[in-house]
């Protein structure tokens, strides 16, 4: 079978630095600030790539909505000696920061370590092409360089996503890399030494506390920011719908805005539920075992215009809605049906202006 090469229009989903290349390119253009050593763009550009606004001509698009000031305290940590961790909720966009802001720094997003409970220390240090290694020694050639390592060479920064999945010893590799800013390599007699503009920016799950808690000495190495959930529904419905038609089009769905109401709907159910209180404060609810996070309003969503689009008639229903709503609040078949029944009977069922909805999430579940 013969594959065609790979354009840009083929992937499902590029790298930041590729997608806003054109608003990275204007802001540099128009960036007159001081810029730390190795970064593309002054920590000002950078926050206005962040939270959107003006370069010349060029609108920036917001990537985060949110407190300003945790973006400029996130911006001006990477611009020091201490590294960045991001923590918050599952769905508070963590992984989305961290990746813009290794694209706007160091035009590259991509030297990433995923943390699992696999993670071993040469995800972090380094390991050996073996082939190489048995044949030759331990030389440089043999040398196969983690993304952190790649970082440190070349002045760039480096992601490690969900930090406290992994081990506590492999943790704490980092912590001779974070202070003395060297990465020892005894095989060799020789260390790697990180050139300026070397950061590292970290993420972490709220709800993974105490599954392996950061030691007290690599907590010291980190500036740590606390992601919230939004503010307002005004805020959370502004994500969800802009995430929702970037990922339209990256999936080729047609360019018909979603129902603003349908998508208000599924946002202030996600809410409440999360609260464990309805909007007007006057009832307190149950609240289901899963996280109700953004990120899964968004799936919600983009699931719903997918079914409208190629079952319907292209417009976003409450029945679309409520096909896709319904498996994101039910992980236990058990407690959270219950849950959700309960929330649709004294929440939804005389609300007005839901009938539709009700329905069709009766139907559902």
């Amino acid at each position: 079978m013969t594959h065609l090469p790979t354009t840009p229009t083929d992937v499902l989903r590029d790298h930041a630095e590729h997608t806003y290349a054109h608003e990275l390119s204007a802001l540099a253009a128009a960036d007159t600030h001081p810029r730390p050593p190795k970064w593309n763009l002054s920590p000002r550009a950078v926050l206005t790539y962040l939270l959107g606004g003006v370069a010349g001509d060029t609108e920036i698009t917001p990537k985060y909505v949110g407190e300003r000031r945790l973006m400029e305290v996130a911006v001006a940590t990477l611009a020091t000696d201490r590294a960045l961790l991001l923590i918050g909720v599952p769905g508070t966009a963590k992984s989305w920061v961290s990746e813009h802001l290794a694209a706007a720094i160091s035009g590259d997003s991509t030297l990433l370590v995923q943390g699992t409970a696999g993670t071993d220390e040469s995800a972090i240090r380094y390991g050996w092409n073996y082939a190489r290694l048995l044949a030759e020694g331990p030389s440089e050639a043999a040398l196969v360089e983690s993304p952190v390592m790649y970082a440190m060479r070349h002045g760039k920064i480096a992601r490690l996503e969900e930090l406290t999945r992994v081990q506590s010893d492999v943790q704490d590799t980092l912590i001779t890399v974070l202070s003395e800013k060297t990465l020892p390599i005894p095989e060799l007699r020789s260390e790697v030494q990180a050139q300026r503009g070397f950061n590292l920016i970290a993420t972490a799950n709220n709800r993974d506390k105490g599954v392996n808690e950061l030691s007290s000495a690599l907590k010291r190495r980190f500036n740590t920011v606390v992601l919230p959930v939004p503010d307002s529904l005004e805020d959370e419905l502004n994500i969800v719908t802009r995430r929702v038609e970037q990922l339209g089009r990256s999936l080729g769905l047609p360019a018909v805005p979603p129902a603003l109401e349908e998508v208000r709907r599924v946002v202030t159910v996600f809410r409440e539920l999360r609260a464990g209180l309805t909007g007007d404060g006057k009832t307190k609810l149950k609240s289901p075992s899963g996280s109700l996070s953004t990120a899964e309003a968004i799936s919600v969503v983009n699931q719903g215009l997918t079914l409208a689009t190629h079952f319907g008639d292209g417009v976003l229903s409450a029945r679309d809605v409520a096909a896709s709503l319904v498996g994101a609040v039910i992980k236990d078949p058990v407690q959270d049906r219950a849950v959700w029944n309960e929330y649709l009977e004294i929440a939804i069922k005389k609300r007005e202006g839901w009938k539709e909805f009700y329905t069709a999430c009766r139907e559902e579940s």
